[in-house]
């Protein structure tokens, strides 16, 4: 397949030519990008808030797309899973939809006593205008719970727009908690979702090291604890992308410094746990670090080898989300003797890409915002063994009789940390060397 030619400048293949490669842009029309609406990205950030009420103000498609989509697992309240909409029908869009708004946010805080309410505009509600700012208001002042409108609508600038929105709405929480007692230790754990219950695992590392989270943004997350995020005294930023906007935010108001890390492969995993340390220049936090790091490690490297020596060689493709993922991809198939010849994300940055091509191999693809034609291409021209990515990626690679690894916000296995190390390793081995591909067309024509 050749590029469409206003795509041209969004590929880049690595050693080939001087690196130039263009991102941030609209999604051309009628590619049928991977990438995903505003409503999308904000929904999804602010979604693992497990005590909050969250209301989809517009059609029930809207709700429809979005529910249950992540593998946020929660410690105690599920209200998060449920997908409530105000459903709004061509009666609604005629005369507008804020009375039905209110009616239905006073009926599903009286049933569910949360103790926020985060309320979602999408595309239609931006079009007949409906006043979400006033109706939070209201209900924010009769019910004494806050009320926090997520200007979410369109389609330009995709999910990234909707991070900076999910991060907006989050911004009027932060700062209104009591922060008494939070040890000068202590961090937030920014943009970890709690996927297959991730951040328990973090959190733990964190406290074996001496070290006090105060709040999960937003991975098993609770009100409570993002109003008083204000106290720690460091800001964790995992996938920066989506939550980056609120630590900025909170550097500037509170004066909390943050650091961005990566809890995915064995490498960016030790570090992250390395750069907290050395941020509290407290010999005992880091003697707890390199301790925890050699015994981790001790048990996972021995175990490591046999997929190592089943893997080497084989060829992976990534696309991801978030850029960060793609570094730690690399470095973790890297670790297992796996070429990646193909990286890609929805929403990264023109610097990310440099950094990319700089530690991939010459003649690996590197593309920004593609689309499902060019993934295929890019497998089938590369020969691929193994793809990462998510939901929309998964049927192109059985399409292509390829292994598929989900990295994504559906999965229901741990891969952070030390031990969601050897779970990848595990998968791809399973994935790629299983007998079922022997019988697909491309291997037989191979």
């Amino acid at each position: 397949m050749e590029l469409l030619k206003e795509r041209e400048d969004q590929v880049h293949r690595t050693g080939e030519q001087p690196f130039t490669l263009t991102c941030n842009k609209d999604s051309l029309a009628g590619a049928v990008s991977q990438r995903a609406c505003v409503f999308c990205g904000s929904r999804v950030v602010l979604y693992p808030i497990t005590d909050a009420l969250h209301l989809v103000h517009g059609p029930i498609g809207c709700a429809v797309y979005t529910w249950d989509i992540r593998g946020a697992l929660s410690s105690d309240s599920e209200l998060h899973r449920l997908s409530f909409s105000t459903d709004l029908q061509e009666i609604d869009v005629i005369f507008g939809g804020e009375k039905k708004l209110t009616n239905a946010l006073f009926e599903l805080i009286e049933r569910h006593k949360p103790k926020a309410a985060f309320v979602y505009s999408t595309c239609i509600v931006g079009i007949i205008g409906d006043d979400l700012e006033a109706v939070c208001r209201k209900v924010e002042k009769e019910t004494n719970i806050p009320v926090i409108p997520v200007k979410s609508e369109g389609f330009k600038g995709n999910k990234r727009a909707g991070y900076t929105a999910a991060c907006n709405a989050m911004t009027r929480l932060v700062g209104t908690g009591n922060t008494a007692g939070i040890s000068p230790y202590s961090i937030n754990i920014l943009g970890d979702f709690n996927l297959a219950g991730e951040i328990w695992l973090i959190r733990e590392y964190f406290e074996r090291i001496g070290v006090e989270v105060v709040a999960n943004i937003t991975g098993d997350g609770r009100v409570a604890d993002i109003q008083r995020s204000h106290g720690a005294a460091l800001n964790v930023v995992q996938c920066s992308g989506t939550t980056m906007d609120l630590a900025k935010v909170m550097e500037d108001e509170y004066g909390i410094p943050s650091i961005r890390v990566s809890y995915f492969g064995v490498e960016d995993m030790a570090q992250a746990l390395y750069d907290v340390a050395e941020h509290f220049k407290n010999p005992q936090i880091l003697a707890k670090t390199q301790e925890l790091v050699k015994e981790e490690l001790q048990d996972l490297l021995p175990k490591l080898e046999f997929y190592k020596k089943a893997l080497t060689g084989k060829k992976a493709a990534i696309y991801v989300g978030g850029s960060f993922k793609a570094f730690s991809l690399v470095k973790a198939f890297r670790l297992l003797g796996v070429d990646v010849v193909m990286v890609g994300s929805q929403t990264g940055t023109e610097q990310e890409y440099k950094e990319l091509a700089e530690i991939t191999d010459p003649g690996t693809i590197i593309a920004d915002d593609t689309n499902p034609l060019e993934l295929a291409s890019f497998l089938e021209e590369k020969h691929v063994d193994i793809f990462v990515g998510g939901v929309k990626e998964r049927p192109i690679a059985y399409k292509l009789g390829v292994g598929f690894c989900d990295h994504n916000h559906e999965r229901k296995e741990i891969l952070a940390g030390f031990s969601g190390m050897l779970n990848f390793a595990e998968e791809v081995y399973s994935s790629v060397m299983s007998p079922i591909w022997r019988f697909t067309p491309q291997k037989e024509e191979a």
